[in-house]
């Protein structure tokens, strides 16, 4: 089914088959390389650390090969298809993109104020809110979290590198 106003334009098949197969065989070297270092002989007692991961980088380096070779040979029509429109994209990586910048936010500054921030940066930009609704949940959110793990259930989570709630005793 085609959007509204679609210009069929967008990511390759060819290009993404193309890299999926070039990730995943860095992958399988890794891991093949990996168990080479750790030993992926059979010894006398037996197979040694690596033996089994060792096989295992081997299959999926040989499956990236060949899925490369099918993506680089394939038909014509088949190269022009389209994985996903840029439109498309967009979308996911509006997302996406605010998605990795929590997990970081967890890292710096901590669970409750990364929270509050995701939350709000949601409402006002995805959900069209007003800001001060959008602050407003995610502080409601955020204090939430905070007195269920903190205080009643005494589970601390994350406070991050600087800890912008020492204020609070935490």
């Amino acid at each position: 089914m085609e959007e509204r106003g679609s210009s069929n334009k967008g990511l390759p098949t060819r290009g993404v088959e193309i890299a999926v197969a070039l990730l995943t065989f860095a992958f399988g070297a890794l891991v093949a390389f990996a168990s080479y270092r750790l030993g992926s002989r059979w010894g006398a007692d037996g197979p040694e650390a690596g033996y089994f991961p060792f096989y295992i980088g081997s299959i999926i380096c040989i499956a990236s090969i060949i899925n490369l070779i099918q993506a680089a040979t394939a038909s014509i029509p088949a190269s022009r298809r389209i994985f996903v429109e840029w439109g498309a994209l967009r979308r996911v990586f509006a997302v996406l993109v605010p998605a990795a910048l929590f997990v970081i936010g967890i890292y710096l500054v901590g669970m409750y104020v990364s929270a509050l921030l995701y939350i709000a940066a949601f409402m006002i930009w995805i959900g069209k809110y007003s800001w001060h609704k959008g602050l407003a949940v995610g502080f409601g959110v955020s204090f939430t979290l905070f007195l269920m793990f903190e205080v009643w259930f005494k589970v601390l989570l994350p406070k991050g590198v600087y800890n912008v709630l020492s204020f609070v005793g935490t």
